[in-house]
């Protein structure tokens, strides 16, 4: 236990040691703003909270439950490894980019998991009132059986029931699966991304060529944008994101679209 706690103070040290470090070195992360002010948005962002409920605890005694728990929050300094590794940035760019996508799908699992609880409990109810007890009884057991869990503890009994729960079983395989391919051609995008970005960085940057979407061209695929032959068209950049090209994309305005141009 005296190792556990030499550990425990010498982590604690170094946090402090970071806190006030970060704090008083804020203004080189907002360069734009004050210094009271930098160090406030320090303060008040996301990393400066969990900075300050990491060593809260220590500060406070042990027999305060509430402190002990906050020891948990040391756990979002992993998060910090997204700056630091190039593989959770790929995570966080593919989540971001495909964010809307992802809540489509987590959206219509949502309501398929309502729909087949309310219907599961409307059939099962009366055949087992102790186990289909109330809606949340069938929400429990549309939520085991659409993600594959299949606790058993909930189950039909009746002909009616099973068959729905055949159905909503076949259902689940497809439509759960639909955020995990997702993501998995998010990740596919992104690496080909940075393909493209070193085969980017190894052409003589002579002939690489950047063109601003104005008005003019907002609105029109990739595809009807006229570039000529000699034109091979590497990334779209929009905002912070780096868009792999595809024919089919809608540009926007301001859109940068960075092209190879062959003499």
């Amino acid at each position: 236990m005296a190792v556990f706690k030499g550990i425990e103070y010498v982590t604690t040290f170094v946090f402090c040691i970071e806190y006030v470090l970060r704090i008083w070195t804020a203004d080189y992360l907002y360069p734009d703003k004050s210094e009271f002010r930098s160090r406030l948005s320090f303060l008040i962002s996301f990393d400066g909270i969990v900075d300050l409920l990491t060593i809260i605890p220590a500060f406070f005694l042990s027999g305060f439950v509430i402190f002990r728990m906050l020891r948990v929050v040391r756990i979002f300094h992993l998060f910090r490894l997204n700056a630091r590794y190039d593989s959770f940035n790929v995570i966080t760019a593919v989540l971001y980019e495909k964010r809307n996508q992802i809540m489509s799908s987590v959206f219509i699992v949502l309501i398929l998991m309502l729909a087949s609880s309310l219907c599961m409990y409307s059939v099962e109810h009366d055949a087992q009132p102790d186990v289909f007890r109330n809606a949340f009884s069938g929400i429990w057991w549309s939520m085991s059986t659409l993600l594959t869990v299949g606790y058993g503890d909930i189950y039909p009994i009746t002909t009616l029931g099973r068959i729905m729960a055949i159905c909503i079983a076949y259902l689940g395989v497809g439509v759960v699966a639909i955020p995990t391919g997702i993501i998995s051609a998010g990740f596919v995008e992104q690496y080909q991304r940075k393909s493209d970005i070193s085969n980017y960085r190894d052409v003589d940057i002579k002939d690489i060529v950047e063109i601003m979407i104005d008005k003019r061209l907002a609105g029109k695929t990739l595809a009807e944008v006229e570039y000529g032959d000699n034109f091979s068209v590497y990334l779209v950049l929009r905002d912070n994101l780096s868009i792999l090209p595809q024919d089919d994309m809608i540009l926007k305005e301001k859109d940068i679209v960075v092209a190879r141009c062959r003499n």
